[in-house]
């Protein structure tokens, strides 16, 4: 597959009935109505499949993790010694910083899969109960990851691959419904930027011109930006969002380039250290 390393996931719908009873119970108002119009996603981010067997189509969309992660399948043998890096489980006290991270979390467990370190999973699992939890989504994330240890265990990558999704997906969902779609958002990010530390390394470490092409995507630098852009101004004063806004726009040149044009290996090690440099503004507070 030729320049795309990320993809679908689309949130679930909500449906005239739970809406109905959310105005029931007097919810607070939802944030700002997100239009495709204003903000919309590259279409190979779209996850056609997803949508139609089971949410149907909405303003409240991101990229799915799930297809996010199938660049690590295109960038060649993944070596997780030189890309893991070192988490705790202690559950960051900024909201903005758990949502990011717990996408992150997920970037690590398809890592975790994609080199099949067996041992590797559980403190991962752990982290993203947690994390999980601290986002009010606890009882999803748990009914997940009793999968992803027995999985583990039995070395069935595959289902791995699938429950990790999964996961994302039920987090989401509940912040859908806990009409909190912009750290649905976030969760969304903080994957898509790990994922994108983890290839730029590989490719820099084990670099082949026809990987590179994955890696040219600015619609998709464009559209995350566009999703800061569209949060709620009071989480926006948010100092680490701040950051990575300005980082996302200072990588897009980096990203820039004709279509089907290689990059060379310079220049991929600089979008490692830009990308790398933005991740952190996330991981380096998960462990603080």
């Amino acid at each position: 597959m030729t320049r795309r390393f990320i993809a679908r996931l689309l949130l679930p719908v909500l449906g005239a009935a739970g809406i109905a009873v959310l105005n029931a119970q007097e919810a607070p108002p939802p944030p700002p109505e997100r239009t495709p119009e204003k903000n919309p996603i590259p279409e190979d981010v779209v996850g056609d499949e997803h949508v139609r067997e089971e949410f149907g189509v909405n303003q409240f969309t991101t990229p799915s993790i799930r297809k996010l992660f199938d660049m690590l399948n295109n960038v060649g043998k993944l070596r997780f010694d030189d890309l893991k890096r070192p988490f705790t489980d202690k559950t960051p006290a900024d909201r903005v910083i758990v949502a990011m991270g717990l996408g992150t979390l997920i970037a690590d467990g398809f890592l975790i899969v994609q080199c099949e370190r067996v041992e590797e999973m559980e403190a991962v699992g752990r982290a993203m109960i947690k994390y999980g939890k601290a986002l009010g989504a606890g009882n999803r994330m748990n009914k997940h990851t009793g999968s992803l240890f027995e999985y583990s265990l039995k070395g069935n990558w595959q289902d791995l691959r699938v429950e990790l999704a999964k996961t994302q997906a039920d987090v989401e969902a509940e912040m859908v419904m806990l009409r909190d779609v912009d750290i649905a958002h976030l969760i969304s990010l903080g994957g898509w930027l790990r994922a994108l530390e983890i290839a730029t390394k590989s490719i820099s470490d084990n670099y082949a011109e026809e990987k590179t092409r994955q890696l040219t995507r600015r619609d998709i630098a464009e559209y995350y930006m566009m999703s800061l852009d569209s949060l709620h101004p009071s989480i926006m004063k948010n100092p680490a969002l701040q950051q990575l806004r300005k980082g996302l726009e200072e990588m897009l040149p980096l990203l820039d380039v004709p279509e089907g044009k290689s990059l060379t290996l310079e220049e991929v090690k600089a979008l490692h250290k830009k990308a790398s440099a933005i991740c952190h503004i996330i991981t380096d507070k998960m462990n603080g």
